[in-house]
Protein backbone atom coordinates (compact mmCIF):
# COMPACT_ATOMS: atom_id res chain seq x y z
CA UNK A 1 0.00 0.00 0.00
CA UNK A 2 1.44 3.36 -0.87
CA UNK A 3 0.91 6.29 1.53
CA UNK A 4 0.77 9.61 -0.06
CA UNK A 5 3.53 12.09 0.51
CA UNK A 6 5.58 9.21 1.52
CA UNK A 7 9.07 7.55 -0.10
CA UNK A 8 8.06 4.15 -1.36
CA UNK A 9 11.44 1.62 -0.68
CA UNK A 10 11.88 -0.80 -3.80
CA UNK A 11 13.04 -3.34 -1.09
CA UNK A 12 16.86 -4.41 -2.75
CA UNK A 13 16.66 -3.54 -6.36
CA UNK A 14 19.71 -3.82 -8.17
CA UNK A 15 21.27 -4.09 -11.85
CA UNK A 16 24.60 -4.99 -12.66
CA UNK A 17 26.11 -2.39 -15.67
CA UNK A 18 29.03 -3.89 -18.13
CA UNK A 19 30.49 -0.21 -19.46
CA UNK A 20 32.60 -1.77 -22.26
CA UNK A 21 33.59 1.96 -24.00
CA UNK A 22 33.22 5.68 -22.54
CA UNK A 23 34.14 8.92 -24.18
CA UNK A 24 32.88 12.34 -24.19
CA UNK A 25 30.01 11.61 -22.66
CA UNK A 26 29.08 8.62 -24.77
CA UNK A 27 28.52 5.26 -23.03
CA UNK A 28 28.22 1.84 -24.75
CA UNK A 29 28.38 -1.56 -22.47
CA UNK A 30 25.07 -3.87 -21.05
CA UNK A 31 22.95 -4.23 -18.31
CA UNK A 32 21.96 -7.31 -16.41
CA UNK A 33 18.91 -7.34 -14.02
CA UNK A 34 16.57 -10.20 -12.53
CA UNK A 35 14.04 -8.89 -14.99
CA UNK A 36 15.46 -9.79 -17.80
CA UNK A 37 15.64 -13.43 -17.53
CA UNK A 38 19.76 -13.62 -17.00
CA UNK A 39 20.03 -12.02 -20.42
CA UNK A 40 22.63 -8.88 -20.97
CA UNK A 41 20.70 -6.20 -22.74
CA UNK A 42 23.03 -4.07 -24.43
CA UNK A 43 23.10 -0.02 -24.28
CA UNK A 44 24.74 2.73 -25.79
CA UNK A 45 24.30 5.89 -23.74
CA UNK A 46 23.46 6.78 -20.30
CA UNK A 47 19.92 8.24 -21.34
CA UNK A 48 19.59 4.86 -22.16
CA UNK A 49 20.43 3.31 -18.90
CA UNK A 50 18.46 5.60 -16.93
CA UNK A 51 14.93 4.90 -19.49
CA UNK A 52 15.48 1.19 -19.44
CA UNK A 53 16.37 1.06 -15.15
CA UNK A 54 12.81 3.37 -14.84
CA UNK A 55 11.02 1.14 -16.93
CA UNK A 56 12.56 -2.06 -15.22
CA UNK A 57 11.23 -0.51 -11.94
CA UNK A 58 8.13 0.38 -13.02
CA UNK A 59 8.15 -3.59 -13.63
CA UNK A 60 8.63 -4.54 -10.18
CA UNK A 61 5.56 -2.96 -8.69
CA UNK A 62 7.40 -1.68 -5.54
CA UNK A 63 7.09 -2.07 -2.97
CA UNK A 64 6.48 -5.98 -3.48
CA UNK A 65 9.26 -8.71 -2.43
CA UNK A 66 12.59 -8.11 -3.93
CA UNK A 67 14.31 -10.02 -6.49
CA UNK A 68 17.70 -12.28 -6.09
CA UNK A 69 20.57 -10.34 -6.88
CA UNK A 70 22.35 -10.73 -10.27
CA UNK A 71 25.45 -12.76 -10.35
CA UNK A 72 28.23 -11.17 -12.28
CA UNK A 73 29.07 -12.57 -16.07
CA UNK A 74 32.68 -14.68 -15.37
CA UNK A 75 33.05 -13.63 -19.56
CA UNK A 76 36.52 -12.39 -20.41
CA UNK A 77 34.87 -9.74 -22.78
CA UNK A 78 36.31 -6.62 -23.52
CA UNK A 79 35.16 -3.83 -20.11
CA UNK A 80 35.67 -1.13 -18.89
CA UNK A 81 33.84 -1.18 -15.46
CA UNK A 82 31.48 -2.79 -13.79
CA UNK A 83 28.71 -0.48 -11.49
CA UNK A 84 25.94 -2.24 -9.17
CA UNK A 85 22.96 0.51 -9.03
CA UNK A 86 20.82 -0.36 -6.46
CA UNK A 87 17.36 1.80 -5.96
CA UNK A 88 16.49 1.94 -2.97
CA UNK A 89 13.88 4.24 -2.88
CA UNK A 90 11.64 6.06 -6.00
CA UNK A 91 8.89 8.92 -5.72
CA UNK A 92 7.41 9.96 -8.89
CA UNK A 93 10.95 10.66 -10.76
CA UNK A 94 13.40 10.82 -7.91
CA UNK A 95 15.50 7.98 -7.40
CA UNK A 96 17.58 7.41 -4.08
CA UNK A 97 20.40 4.85 -4.02
CA UNK A 98 23.98 3.60 -3.75
CA UNK A 99 25.82 2.90 -6.99
CA UNK A 100 28.71 0.26 -6.56
CA UNK A 101 32.00 0.39 -8.24
CA UNK A 102 33.04 -3.37 -8.13
CA UNK A 103 36.54 -2.97 -9.94
CA UNK A 104 37.94 -0.76 -7.04
CA UNK A 105 35.34 -1.73 -4.18
CA UNK A 106 34.24 1.92 -3.83
CA UNK A 107 30.53 2.90 -3.34
CA UNK A 108 28.65 5.95 -3.65
CA UNK A 109 24.96 7.10 -2.57
CA UNK A 110 23.09 9.02 -5.13
CA UNK A 111 19.97 11.06 -4.23
CA UNK A 112 18.42 11.71 -7.88
CA UNK A 113 19.03 10.30 -11.23
CA UNK A 114 21.33 13.18 -12.32
CA UNK A 115 23.84 12.62 -9.27
CA UNK A 116 23.80 8.82 -10.76
CA UNK A 117 24.69 10.52 -14.00
CA UNK A 118 27.26 12.81 -12.40
CA UNK A 119 29.05 9.49 -10.50
CA UNK A 120 29.26 7.42 -13.38
CA UNK A 121 30.43 10.41 -15.57
CA UNK A 122 33.42 11.39 -12.78
CA UNK A 123 34.13 8.03 -12.63
CA UNK A 124 34.78 7.09 -16.22
CA UNK A 125 35.98 10.36 -17.69
CA UNK A 126 38.80 10.34 -15.69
Amino acid sequence: MMLCGKMVPCQSREALVTVTSYRGGSMDGYVRHPRLEGKAVKIHSLAQLVLMLDALLDMENCPDSPLPLVSPEKSGGERMADFRIQILFREHYTWQGKLVWQDENQEAVFRSVLELIQLIDEILGE
